[in-house]
């Protein structure tokens, strides 16, 4: 039987990013997917011209379904919008049996605000404890660690001061620095760098919730996180340098892209 993936994140009509990405990147590393929606935006490869966040008891509805039936084997969030909502969120979160992998999205690819100003105390003060691994673009990484991140030293010192603030473990995002595509992984007080060489393309939209949730996905399967964040970058790099060429603005990447098999979990042992 298929591991079981949750994402709780807003929904992309356009199929790019969201949790219409999640679902098909989970599809991808073979888990069944599920989906629990915060918020709807009005959007395509272009702009995103209007979000709307659902309401905190609904969305806590949603999840309560959803675990009562198909209980995840690993979840993950997306843009939660409010703090109410990430409140809400969090207020399940702290009782899963399961990890959690937290995406702060806080700005889309368009710059579209999907996380509130006053929402970004409540994320760190109540969803932050909660996750096994957060994963923070350069941008993010510097509002949580409140410290300016240009290069990898800053990337380190922002990991560690995240997780100081209560993620078990933290990949800081490094996308936009020159040079390399270079990520860095903070878990058992070890840095660990993951580089990759850049790929110039104007497609790559829904990049970071397609790694945040193939990382889940590999969660889901046990294996072990070094190594599930690893064939997760690497899955992203080849769906990049496949991109359909969809879309008249910052098109999706190609989530058909060949998958590395997920390494076996030897029996009777649980999942990371």
């Amino acid at each position: 039987m298929n591991p079981v993936a949750l994402t709780i994140a807003g929904s992309d009509p356009s199929g790019g990013a969201g949790l219409q990405a999640d679902l098909k990147a989970f599809h991808a590393h073979g888990a069944y997917g599920e989906a629990v929606v915060t918020l709807l935006t009005v959007q395509n490869t272009r702009s995103v011209s209007a979000v709307e966040v659902l309401d905190p008891a609904f969305v806590l509805r949603q999840i309560d379904a959803v675990i009562d039936d198909i209980p995840p084997h690993a979840a993950k969030t997306g843009a939660l919008g409010s703090a109410a909502v990430i409140e809400a969120v969090a207020s399940r979160a702290r009782s899963f049996a399961f990890p959690l992998v937290v995406d702060p999205v806080m700005v889309s690819k368009h710059g579209a605000p999907l996380m509130a100003d006053d929402a970004v105390d409540t994320f760190v003060r109540s969803l932050l404890p909660c996750a096994h691994l957060v994963t923070p673009n350069l941008a993010e990484a510097s509002r949580l660690a409140r410290i300016e991140v240009r290069d990898a030293d800053g990337m380190e010192r922002a990991a560690r001061a995240i997780a100081a603030l209560g993620a078990r473990h933290v990949l800081v995002k490094g996308g936009h620095l020159d040079g390399d595509a270079m990520d860095l992984l903070w878990s058992d007080g070890r840095a660990t760098c993951l580089r990759a060489a850049r790929i110039a393309s104007t497609h790559t939209h829904g990049t970071g919730c397609v790694l945040s949730a193939s990382i889940t996905a590999r969660l889901a399967h046990g294996e072990p996180l070094v190594d599930a964040v690893a064939e997760a970058k690497r899955f992203v790099r080849t769906a990049i340098e496949r991109a359909p060429g969809l879309g008249g603005g910052c098109g999706p990447i190609d989530l058909f892209a060949p998958v590395s098999p997920v390494r076996d979990r030897p029996a009777n042992t649980p999942r990371s």
